[in-house]
This record gives C-alpha cells, structure tokens and sequence, in this order.
C-alpha cells in the first residue's frame, strides 16, 4: 500500500495561501507594473496550494506573520513543474 503524506495545513506556522481571482490578479500586476513573469514561482503540485484548482499562470498570495509589521503579503505564479 502506497503511503499517503501528511500535510497539516492549519498550524501556526504555516502561511495562509490564497488564490488571486482574474480582475485581482490584473490589478496587482498593473499597481507594480510588472508581468508575471517577474513574479517568484511555485510549483503546481505544491502542497500547500493542493486544494486549490490552480493553473499554470495563476497568481497565488501568501500572507505570513511578522513580529515587525504584523502580516506581509508575497505572490507566487504557478508553473508546471
């Protein structure tokens, strides 16, 4: 029997990923004229985005905890592999 892996998603230290909708992902590449080409990566299969019926192109938002600022927003685009 093939083992499954385990992913616990609800943990304090694990971000709060999110997928941006078309319109929100146009605004956001318009307000830091940028092209998401520009953009870090994540992979598709990532785990933490497992969920989520993303495709390559998406744009995904990470929001972490800080001790300075509180919350910082990161995006990553989503390639194949």
């Amino acid at each position: 029997m093939a083992k499954k892996k385990l992913l616990i998603k609800k943990h304090i230290l694990m971000p709060v990923h999110t997928k941006l909708s078309e319109s929100d992902k146009k605004k956001l590449l318009e307000q830091y004229n940028i092209t998401t080409k520009e953009l870090p990566k994540i992979r598709k299969d990532d785990a933490a985005i497992a969920d989520f019926n993303v495709k390559e192109g998406d744009v995904i938002k990470i929001v972490r905890k800080s001790n300075t600022s509180g919350e910082s927003e990161f995006y990553r685009v989503v390639v194949s592999g």
